[in-house]
């Protein structure tokens, strides 16, 4: 019943083809589109033997993949909304449009970013913490919403890629056996010179005209003084999570705390005491009525309910990747490509489109690591290339191209915590396009014996 290469790639082909036919041809949601290639691999294999119900248990099996995904998803709208009740993101928004300016926007969102997800590890709780807080800013300043979210999300995904406390960095050498401080100081030859581009263009490119109205801000922050009791107090919450966030607590027990000490400080900083109002704006987020649209537009954020269109897109995008799996296409496109690769270069870079491929098929970060690490390892042993060349390649990869696809759970997740869609925010996010780049370019350019020694030296 196994499939040949080229009834495998048949069948990925045209499930890319109704996908994008369907995105970009019927212009409808990406949860259709994946659901229409999903329908149609369904009833090809159903048609070629396979059982509907091993079929569905694939799907199932996709679907658990993001079970802990979707948690956090849910914990980090459930947090936004209960920090904008408690004044903590107002508060944060006030302090901010007091020293942050639309000309030095990006580049500031892009260090302030960076330095969160180092220290916390994750891009999903920076994103979810100081980058809302920043959407918020950019909004107020008249900054490009895409431009911001580019910054924001780059920086984010630095610490992701880089923190030794990311769970993805200890994940991807994980699986090659190599030692994780290796893997870093390894991945330094990509990502420092995609880093510094980034900078450099966020530098240029993104700065604002600074031409925002004084009049606008003041009365911005005005507004928010008179619906929230602004205090450093507030910052307890926030400042909670990132304390547990570097002991590496983990992530759903630490959202959890940043929900209910945000409820406490809801009733001592607001003196709102009604759990039944708590209880609304957990499910559905803050509704406040204002006069001022950009504090409107900032404040009305978060719920557990505003989790639910990214929610639903991951798991289509991961049952459609699960029956994928199942039926052997994806490890049948993958083996009949590792053996056909010869020189060193073509090696690794297959290894990272290996990734991406799996990133865009799947729209998990996990698989795209898990399913090229574990076919590239051997050929890297036999071919006496050092493995973290490998390790390396599924980071660029898999970890930042996830972000960059409207299904994947972190484009799905970004999209919805920050309010900007995936696509446009992609030309701006600057670091997650040319670390695969450099990747890429080093492969075939640097001799990888040579490379080796460099960075060990």
């Amino acid at each position: 019943m196994r499939m040949s290469f080229r009834e495998s790639a048949a069948v990925l082909g045209i499930s890319i083809i109704i996908l994008l036919s369907v995105i970009f041809g019927a212009k409808a949601e990406p949860h259709l589109a994946i659901l229409s290639s999903l329908i149609f691999v369904v009833a090809y294999a159903a048609v070629r033997g396979f059982r509907y119900e091993q079929l569905e248990q694939h799907m199932i099996n996709g679907i658990r993949e993001a079970i802990k995904p979707i948690l956090i998803m849910l914990l980090v709208g459930m947090t936004i909304a209960v920090w904008m009740m408690s004044g903590a993101v107002p508060t944060l928004l006030h302090y901010g449009l007091e020293t942050l300016s639309a000309t030095w926007f990006a580049p500031s969102a892009l260090i302030i970013t960076m330095i969160v997800s180092t220290f916390t590890g994750s891009s999903f709780t920076t994103i979810g913490t100081v980058g809302v807080a920043l959407m918020g800013i950019a909004v107020a300043l008249g900054v490009n919403p895409a431009l911001a979210a580019g910054a924001i999300i780059s920086g984010a995904c630095f610490g992701d890629k880089m923190s030794p406390l990311s769970d993805t960095t200890n994940f991807a050498p994980g699986i090659i056996n190599v030692s994780v401080f290796d893997h870093i100081r390894f991945m330094m030859g990509t990502t420092i010179p995609a880093i510094t581009i980034t900078f450099i263009l966020f530098f240029i490119f993104g700065r604002g005209d600074g031409s925002i109205d004084s009049q606008t801000i003041g009365s911005t922050q005005q507004e928010l003084t008179r619906l929230f009791n602004l205090s450093p107090w507030t910052l307890l919450s926030p400042l909670l999570v990132m304390i547990l966030a570097l002991r590496k607590t983990p992530v759903v027990p630490t959202l959890i705390v940043g929900v209910l000490s945000g409820l406490l400080l809801t009733g001592l900083t607001q003196g709102n005491w009604n759990i039944g109002q708590w209880m609304s704006v957990i499910q559905n987020g803050l509704k406040i009525e204002t006069a001022n649209d950009t504090v409107a537009s900032i404040v009305s954020k978060g719920g557990l309910q505003s989790m639910m269109w990214s929610v639903s897109l991951v798991m289509l995008a991961l049952a459609f990747g699960g029956v994928l799996r199942g039926i052997g296409v994806i490890d049948v496109i993958i083996e009949n490509t590792v053996s056909k690769l010869k020189r060193d270069g073509s090696i690794i870079s297959s290894a990272a489109l290996a990734s991406i491929g799996v990133n865009f098929m799947a729209g998990e970060q996990y698989l795209s690591i898990l399913l090229p690490g574990q076919a590239f390892k051997q050929i890297f042993k036999d071919r006496s290339i050092d493995p973290r060349f490998l390790s390396r390649a599924l980071e660029d990869g898999g970890t930042l191209v996830n972000p960059l696809i409207p299904w994947g759970v972190s484009g799905a997740f970004f999209a919805s915590t920050l309010g900007v869609p995936v696509t446009a925010y992609v030309p701006f996010a600057f670091f997650l396009l040319l670390s695969p780049f450099f990747t890429f370019v080093f492969a075939f350019t640097r001799p990888t014996k040579q490379a080796a020694k460099d960075l060990a030296a």
